[in-house]
């Protein structure tokens, strides 16, 4: 599973990662986020009859058939396992149809004892973004009227190097599979193909409460002992 990441890039770094986006009139602020974790709105790359454009969705998908309130709805589903996403009543209709990118300056996994968690920070090799590969959905909630866009993040079985710190990992889109993953042209073959080269480091234990640090860089710079 990935249980939080970070998004923080310029919106000219965006638009370039993305190849490109459809730029609007007016380019929206962007705000940098370091310690994002579920149920918090993200951003994701959606393919529409403009183009390519980024949105914001709710990490956590809520499926269109879903009929209760927010709160009635028990699922985790910031996660969709690739082994069957295909014929998850939760996920299937939105694999087959609503595809998304989500950007990714990285992710987080964790070693150690359970009281006493290691986070460590996972970015790419060269620098660049990541592309995590996403379905969204929208859902209307009955007791507000309000239509929400929700996402989930597909995740794989870890390769060998990513598996001495957790057994599954994202599944990472190259930069030339994007026009096939959102336009379902691509299936399976883009999401078990081996992964990015990743670099890692151990961060502040801070990052081991959801969303303390989200706004300060330093949450994914190497740690220091003054800093634990």
């Amino acid at each position: 599973m990935c249980g939080r990441f970070s998004q923080a890039y310029t919106w000219d770094e965006i638009v370039a990662f993305s190849q490109p986006l459809t730029v609007p009139a007016d380019r929206p602020n962007l705000r940098a986020r370091y310690n994002i974790a579920p149920t918090t709105e993200v951003d994701i790359i959606v393919l529409t009859e403009a183009g390519r454009e980024l949105r914001k969705a709710r990490w956590g998908l809520i499926p269109g058939w879903h009929k209760g309130g927010l709160k009635d709805f028990k699922l985790a589903t910031f996660n969709a396992r690739v082994e069957t996403v295909e014929t998850s009543g939760t996920f299937k209709h939105a694999y087959k149809s609503r595809r998304c990118i989500i950007p990714a300056s990285g992710f987080f996994e964790w070693t150690g004892e359970k009281k006493d968690r290691v986070p460590h920070f996972f970015s790419a090799a060269d620098g660049d973004l990541l592309a995590f590969a996403g379905l969204y959905e929208r859902w209307r909630n009955p007791e507000t009227g309000e239509e929400s866009t929700t996402c989930t993040m597909i995740v794989r079985e870890a390769n060998a190097w990513t598996a001495q710190y957790h057994d599954r990992m994202p599944c990472m889109l190259l930069k030339q599979d994007f026009d096939a993953w959102l336009d379902g042209s691509g299936g399976m073959e883009l999401l078990k193909q081996p992964p990015r080269d990743l670099r890692e480091w151990i961060v502040s234990k801070r990052v081991n409460k959801a969303g303390e640090g989200d706004d300060d860089p330093t949450t994914v710079e190497p740690f220091k002992d003054d800093l634990f």
